[in-house]
């Protein structure tokens, strides 16, 4: 049975988070750096594995850059020690376009599952007869269990960053090579 491996196609991708600011507002970052490799057996991504996404921690962009230098810091992801997070996927379901990504997501040196929802949005083989596959995902997480536990309270007692972070990317895959 054949194996095809696809990989990101970084200009056709992002990856995306948002924590509430004051709790009154929503500030967005994204992470510039990043690779997605997987294989599959087919063009069912039912059967994905060996699924390693890596986003480089100093790749990091809120459009700020005070608050970028803080996130990368010691106080979050230690970006010195730790040069990347790192997302192992476990179990690929999938029904129709929608499916349930479970992995191994690590920040630091500590080390989680979570389910990410995901939608496909198909296959197609570009102009350049590429074959490319498009997926949304989404997903949330709470920051201090992985140990980005900054905490700071205003005056008047309201919390500056909110625990729960939204995940979310877009995603192109490069069918690259096929192995026999």
């Amino acid at each position: 049975m054949a194996t095809y491996k696809w990989s990101i196609d970084p200009s056709h991708s992002e990856v995306a988070f948002k924590v509430k600011h004051l709790m009154i507002t929503t500030i967005t970052g994204y992470f510039g750096k990043f690779t997605l490799d997987l294989e599959t057996t087919s063009n069912d991504f039912n059967t994905a594995k060996n699924i390693a996404f890596k986003a480089e921690i100093n790749s990091i962009n809120t459009n700020d850059t005070q608050r970028d230098e803080h996130l990368k810091s010691a106080d979050f992801f230690n970006a010195e020690a730790y040069r990347y997070l790192e997302f192992t996927g476990v179990k690929y379901v999938g029904i129709g376009d929608e499916a349930q990504l479970t992995g191994n997501l690590t920040i630091g040196n500590i080390t989680k599952a979570i389910t990410l929802q995901v939608l496909f949005g198909g296959i197609v083989v570009d102009s350049y007869g590429q074959t490319k596959a498009g997926f949304s995902l989404s997903g949330q997480l709470s920051r201090k269990e992985f140990g980005l536990t900054w905490d700071a309270v205003t005056e008047a007692g309201n919390i500056v960053v909110s625990d729960e972070v939204r995940i979310s990317a877009e995603v192109q895959v490069i069918k690259k090579d096929i192995i026999l």
